[in-house]
């Protein structure tokens, strides 16, 4: 889809930024813990933040270079659609952080803020993952496969977090 059809579509969440986005987070938690252990709260949560603004910058960056540019005229207009449709990828990094900081707030530990980011990121994949085959009226079944699947793909990273991190 080009900046141009993008403007013309009804408003929509870009729910394939938004499971990537919560992928994205949930990596930033297990490769953050990889040296040592995790970072204080306050750390990861600037490294999911500033990690999920910066993927979003290339993405839109990408879309609208793929879509012509520099062969066609750049407006801002087209900057800021393209900006918006890829926003959901960002906002994705926000509820990890947000569940870091809370946890840290309470008192826990560095490790506990960690898996609790990392499991609110898990869980946010298959919510989005879920979230878009039902909008798109899928069958139970693609439902289903798509929860599992996005399960299956944040468990794996919950898995290396423990082999890497020992935590």
């Amino acid at each position: 889809m080009n900046a141009h059809e993008m403007a013309a579509a009804p408003e929509r969440v870009e729910y394939a930024g938004a499971v990537y986005g919560s992928l994205l987070a949930a990596s930033v938690v297990v490769g953050s813990t990889a040296e040592g252990g995790p970072p204080s709260a306050g750390e990861l949560i600037v490294l999911l933040i500033c990690t999920g603004v910066v993927f979003w910058l290339t993405h839109v960056y990408a879309q609208v270079v793929s879509h012509g540019y520099p062969a066609k005229p750049l407006s801002w207009r087209t900057v800021r659609t393209v900006a918006q449709h890829e926003w959901p990828l960002a906002q994705a990094s926000f509820p990890p952080a947000m569940a870091a900081a809370f946890a840290s707030g309470l008192g826990m530990s560095d490790v506990v803020s960690a898996w609790v980011a990392l499991c609110v990121a898990v869980a946010g994949q298959m919510a989005w993952a879920v979230t878009a085959a039902v909008r798109i009226h899928a069958s139970m079944r693609v439902v289903i496969v798509s929860g599992v699947a996005n399960l299956v793909l944040g468990l794996a990273l919950v898995a290396l977090k423990t082999v890497i991190a020992g935590h």
